[in-house]
């Protein structure tokens, strides 16, 4: 079968007059909204815990955060297979600007309920937004999937620093609305932004057969020409997948008997690690106040937590390339299940290297699952592929505030909700065992 790399031989190639770093840096800031999404419920439960007005309890801000995330599962299956039907463009850009405006709207929330229906819509256009962007820069670094994923995902945790940082600073002073607004500030810059710079994909251009204007993009930004008709050169999918895939039909494609086995094996370790991100991330500073630590350190681990998420993926991504995104995820889910469990030691100033360590692997953890996905199906169907990746996770991104909420109202989730998502790790690790190798 020819490659396209044989049809790249065969024209001159152009000068690229556009490099693909303002690409990457357009959807790295996109996640990292995403980011802010993750932090914001962990960093205000507290202060919305102590706000007298609506006299919530642990179950109360279970359901407000359950809420968003049910919003974010619809976004990322529905949008997530739209992307490969409409493009890339158009949707990350109506995932931002709606994401934006809702999380405004929910500062000036008047009830728990508004609060909580407000997530739900905020969470609909968010989740369209991380599948989005992972196949446009997984598109635009073609043969480095693994650190293409792992680059904007530090996006995602950079965004969650910045608001763990954000809450030490405004919510004893301004309060719990403050953190709403100023989520919505990057939207101000971002969006005309990516109107006036962000390019269509040209692996979608040229599977919806606009051959002409994908070649042109791909010149302007110095990538191979993409070939739909040819097994490219750099495909880490094995030939009998490209052949039986099939334009418009990006859903079938995860369920071709090819692929079936890898897209559970994904669904289910997703599951997992979404689960741990989501419950460690609005859990976290409460479990730590359960442990006798005062609010400002335990804003602070989550703080910590994040930052070993950013470390971890700098390493992650060149590990990902030297050995494959599958083999490094199920390292890192072991690993991750390690240091959970050590965390129910209580080291006074040690728990913050557990912490940082933490972070490094269960955070990475998950975007690994995100590059195997990339690597693992064809240009028609990568960004449903992972919609239905981040959507199926979000069920597991439900579960993990429940799970936490649970152990909080029974009184036991120092230290036995470390013990609970250490087993959670380790399940992801065995589930992303079964699946497909991939070369």
């Amino acid at each position: 079968m020819r490659t396209s790399s044989d049809r790249t031989a065969a024209q001159a190639p152009r000068h690229a007059t556009r490099s693909a770093s303002l690409v990457v840096a357009l959807c790295w800031v996109a996640v990292l909204l995403d980011g802010f999404d993750l932090v914001v419920l962990g960093a205000v439960n507290p202060a919305l815990l102590d706000y007298p007005d609506w006299n919530l309890d642990a179950g109360g801000l279970t359901v407000i955060s359950t809420a968003g995330l049910v919003g974010m599962t619809l976004g990322a299956l529905a949008i997530g297979t739209l992307t490969d039907v409409l493009g890339r463009r158009r949707t990350l850009i109506f995932s931002v600007t709606a994401f934006s405006v809702l999380t405004l709207a929910c500062a000036f929330a008047t009830s728990p309920e508004m609060l909580g229906g407000l997530r739900f819509l905020a969470g609909l256009g968010l989740g369209g937004a991380l599948p989005t962007a992972l196949a446009i820069v997984a598109e635009f670094m073609p043969g480095k999937k693994g650190s293409a994923s792992t680059t904007v995902m530090t996006g995602y945790h950079v965004g969650a620093v910045a608001t763990a940082l954000l809450a030490l600073v405004l919510l004893e002073s301004s309060g719990w609305r403050s953190m709403f607004i100023a989520g919505t500030l990057p939207a101000f810059v971002l969006v005309p932004l990516m109107i006036r710079y962000l390019p269509e994909s040209p692996a979608y251009l040229s599977v919806r057969g606009r051959h002409d204007e994908s070649e042109r993009i791909a010149a302007d930004y110095g990538l191979p020409p993409i070939d739909v008709t040819t097994v490219p050169s750099d495909t880490d999918y094995p030939a009998d997948v490209a052949k039986t895939s099939k334009p418009g039909s990006p859903v079938r494609t995860l369920f071709s008997p090819q692929l079936l086995r890898t897209s559970v094996s994904i669904w289910v370790t997703s599951f997992m690690g979404l689960l741990l991100v989501y419950g460690l991330n609005t859990w976290l500073p409460t479990i730590m106040r359960e442990a006798g630590y005062d609010l400002g350190a335990s804003l602070s681990l989550l703080l910590v937590l994040n930052a070993g998420a950013v470390a971890g993926l700098l390493v992650a991504g060149r590990v990902a390339d030297r050995i494959g995104a599958r083999t490094a995820g199920i390292a890192w889910f072991t690993l991750a299940a390690l240091f959970l469990a050590t965390l129910s030691i209580n080291l006074a100033y040690g728990v913050y290297v557990l912490v940082f360590l933490a972070g490094c692997f269960v955070f990475s953890s998950q975007v690994l699952v995100y590059a195997f996905t990339s690597a693992a199906y064809p240009a028609e169907a990568r960004a449903t592929a992972l919609g239905w990746s981040a959507g199926v996770g979000r069920i597991g991104a439900i579960c993990g505030p429940i799970l936490g909420g649970a152990l909080l109202q029974a009184g036991v989730a120092y230290p036995w909700g470390f013990y609970a998502f250490a087993a959670v790790g380790v399940l992801g690790a065995l589930a992303l065992s079964t699946s497909r190798p991939v070369r």
